[in-house]
């Protein structure tokens, strides 16, 4: 996901985000834990996400 496409939305909108973000997270980090993760890239691109997330979200609060 592209930081230009997050800027677009609300933040309510990016909240739901973050949380689903969370939720893949959690459910890679349990995939790991048991060994049935197979791409282990996926939660690093999870993390990029979150943090970009975040961010957007961070200088949304600001700009206010």
């Amino acid at each position: 996901m592209k930081a230009s496409e997050l800027r677009a939305k609300e933040p309510a909108e990016l909240n739901k985000e973050l949380l689903e973000l969370l939720k893949a997270q959690f459910s890679l980090r349990m995939q790991l834990a048991t060994q049935q993760l197979s791409n282990h890239a996926q939660l690093g691109n999870v993390r990029r996400d979150i943090a970009r997330v975040r961010t957007i979200l961070r200088e949304k609060g600001a700009a206010k």
